[in-house]
């Protein structure tokens, strides 16, 4: 009786050869990877800078991954890299026409935009408006601000009047509107160039500078003028003060001199008087004591005596019958001794 051989069930064992078909395959694509690294190789390593942040995106669709400054790999011809700004950054808008109020054509040059995209609203912005978001919000909205800030107002206003205020009105402009629809952008400052305006209406401006100019010039002179009489004033009341001050000095010099005169005259007055006095006190003491010493001296022997002496004297001797009475009055003679004595007491 024949044996039939029994068929194992279950996978089939892979045929020879297949295993290596599949290695060959996979070896394939690694060295297709491979060379296209070599080819290009920032399609797969990448640097993101300074300053920036790397946004992707895969297949046009924008990923929420966002990479920090550094090296990062990403897949090649597949994903799209883009590196953001994220620090301070100046947007130069240039040759931007306007119309004022009253219907002159003027531009301006140049106006620079400080601004900066906050790191954490990188995604929402991109998503909304794109790598190119500062034409939305810088360029063209400029373009927009500064022609209906010149349709409002006059040339005066834009080209004079209201220049200075030109720059702050259009950061706050442009910030409102992003706080609003872009609140990742934030405006620092805004630098405005004087506006382009027609040769002959700049000329008007010009001279009217130059008669403003003049007009300036005549009111500071005329402030230096007055500033220099008052000066004068000063200087001449001061003088005044000082010649009055060194008047005063003087009199009050003059007013002790007299006064010291005055003392001196009363010190030599009061000498004079004193020693007047002393002399006066003297000459009395010297009368008194010669009256006391004549009283003592006048007794009736030496008046004798002096009588004796005064007639021995006289060189006239009278001859004849009859001599005067004086001479040979012996009472007339001593009733003169008898007066003397109370004439000096009478003098005491």
């Amino acid at each position: 009786m024949p044996r039939f051989q029994q068929q194992p069930s279950g996978r089939q064992p892979p045929q020879p050869g297949a295993d290596s078909f599949v290695f060959g395959v996979f070896a394939f694509i690694a060295i297709c990877f491979v060379l296209i690294s070599l080819s290009v190789p920032s399609s797969v390593l990448h640097q993101v800078p300074e300053g920036h942040v790397g946004v992707y995106w895969r297949g046009g669709a924008l990923l929420k991954t966002i990479t920090p400054p550094g090296f990062h790999l990403k897949l090649p011809l597949i994903t799209q890299y883009e590196p953001i700004q994220v620090t301070l950054q100046t947007d130069q808008v240039r040759d931007i026409p306007c119309g004022t109020k009253g219907g002159v054509m003027i531009s301006f040059d140049k106006i620079e935009v400080v601004n900066r995209l906050r790191k954490e609203f990188v995604h929402e912005t991109l998503l909304n408006y794109g790598v190119h978001y500062d034409k939305t919000w810088i360029y063209d909205k400029i373009h927009h601000e500064i022609n209906q800030f010149c349709s409002a107002h006059s040339l005066q206003q834009v080209y004079i009047d209201m220049f200075d205020q030109i720059d702050e009105t259009m950061k706050e402009a442009i910030q409102r509107d992003c706080t609003r629809y872009a609140p990742g952008i934030e405006i620092i400052s805004v630098r405005v160039t004087k506006p382009n305006i027609p040769g002959s209406i700049r000329r008007n401006f010009e001279l009217m500078e130059e008669e403003r100019t003049k007009a300036l010039i005549a009111i500071e002179k005329q402030k230096v003028a007055e500033k220099e009489a008052e000066t004068q004033k000063k200087i001449a009341l001061s003088e005044a003060e000082k010649n009055a001050q060194v008047s005063k000095i003087l009199m009050e010099q003059k007013l002790m001199e007299k006064d010291s005169s005055k003392r001196q005259e009363k010190i030599d007055n009061e000498m004079y008087l004193a020693r007047e006095k002393a002399l006066a006190d003297a000459n009395y003491y010297r009368i008194l004591k010669e009256a006391e010493a004549n009283r003592l001296k006048l007794t009736p022997e030496y008046l004798e005596l002096r009588f004796i002496e005064s007639i021995a004297n006289n060189s006239k001797i009278f001859f004849g019958e009859k001599i005067p009475n004086m001479i040979m009055d012996q009472r007339l003679l001593k009733n003169y001794l008898d007066a003397v004595p109370r004439k000096d007491h009478y003098e005491m």
